[in-house]
């Protein structure tokens, strides 16, 4: 056989720089996996020694978030501490109107199952998401896994609520399967088409459609259900009304708005302190006071039981009364022939 001398040895040569050059690049140091602060390391053991998860995993988890300053910024400026005014026209506006209609009509029968289980009406679960996520096309974009973190960890004022929400999440995603990093939300870490927390998501969510699953970022069905189930568990009364124009002295209402939202006071004790509802309402039905900034000055309602139950869902009242009255708006629409006890409030400023 004929050899070239000089071309072997050439040969040689390149194969022992490139298995030395591979030498090198296996005994180079692997990057050490990035310091954890020691309240996420305290929770960390915590969630090892509580629920048994693998401590070396959830480091490997909450290596991979990373600060989000944008969320501490989001959720010191909510948009529902807007005026009344101003926040209602964001959320019951014709997009909102339109989508909702076709949202009803396109989960008709799904809408009706659901009110007659869960006794409560069509058009507040569809105005609950059209509020959350305009009926599942805005469900949120930050990692919930940084979100939560963030507001457990850099975010004092609630941060115990977080820090709960966020052992809630790690719950959810081990029990359902998910992926943690792939769950997308709101600058709060709520999740899905109804924007549930983990809490909620874990307590509230039914498999509505059926498949063996709670699917709540993907599955309408499921989406509705549970809507009318958490409605439900936090006390809705069917058949019952929501809220009521009234009309008071605003020298006189300070105190009656110092007790709060929850229901304590009946309608007939409430007219002996000054308060005329402007609408037909039975006066031994327990009401609360609260108001509303139009452009013209204050507006004051009575909220009833209901009213009460859809600020569980958001604890603000603009939140609630955009719930009310977008789903008036919708009644009015898809189902006509129930008459003015359904027709849209009027907005007065």
């Amino acid at each position: 056989m004929f050899t070239d001398t000089k071309f072997s040895d050439a040969l040689s040569a390149t194969r022992f720089i490139l298995l030395v050059l591979a030498l090198l690049v296996c005994a180079a140091p692997v990057p050490a996996q990035r310091a954890l602060a020691p309240e996420i390391e305290a929770f960390i053991l915590e969630m090892a020694e509580k629920h048994q998860f693998d401590p070396g995993a959830l480091r490997r988890l909450f290596a991979q978030a990373q600060p989000r300053p944008e969320i501490l910024r989001a959720i010191s400026t909510p948009i529902t501490t807007l005026p009344w005014h101003e926040f209602r026209g964001r959320f019951v506006d014709p997009a909102r109107i339109t989508g909702g209609i076709r949202f009803w009509r396109e989960h008709a029968a799904t809408l009706e199952r659901a009110s007659r289980e869960f006794g409560v009406p069509e058009e507040i679960i569809v105005a609950t998401i059209g509020v959350e996520t305009l009926y599942g096309r805005n469900t949120g974009t930050h990692r919930v896994l940084e979100a939560l973190a963030m507001l457990a960890f850099q975010y004092p004022p609630r941060a115990d609520l977080f820090r709960s929400e966020l052992e809630e999440f790690l719950l959810l995603v081990r029990e359902a399967g998910f992926d943690a990093m792939l769950i997308r939300g709101s600058y709060a870490g709520a999740i899905g088409i109804p924007q549930f927390l983990p809490s909620s998501y874990r307590r509230y969510a039914v498999d509505f459609n059926g498949d063996g699953r709670r699917d709540l970022m993907k599955t309408p069905a499921d989406a509705i259900g549970s809507v009318a189930n958490y409605y439900k568990s936090f006390g809705w009364r069917s058949g019952e009304g929501i809220t009521v124009p009234a009309e008071v002295d605003p020298g006189n209402a300070q105190p009656l708005l110092g007790i709060g939202i929850l229901p304590q006071l009946k309608v007939r004790e409430l007219r002996r302190l000054g308060v005329t509802p402007a609408a037909p309402v039975d006066d031994g039905a327990e009401a609360a006071l609260f108001t509303v900034e139009s452009e013209a000055g204050p507006l004051y309602w009575l909220g009833l039981n209901n009213f009460y139950v859809i600020t569980r869902y958001n604890r603000s009242i603009n939140y609630a009364l955009a719930v009310h009255e977008l789903a008036r708006e919708l009644r009015a629409q898809v189902k006509p022939e129930h008459g003015r006890d359904t027709a849209p409030t009027p907005f007065r400023d």
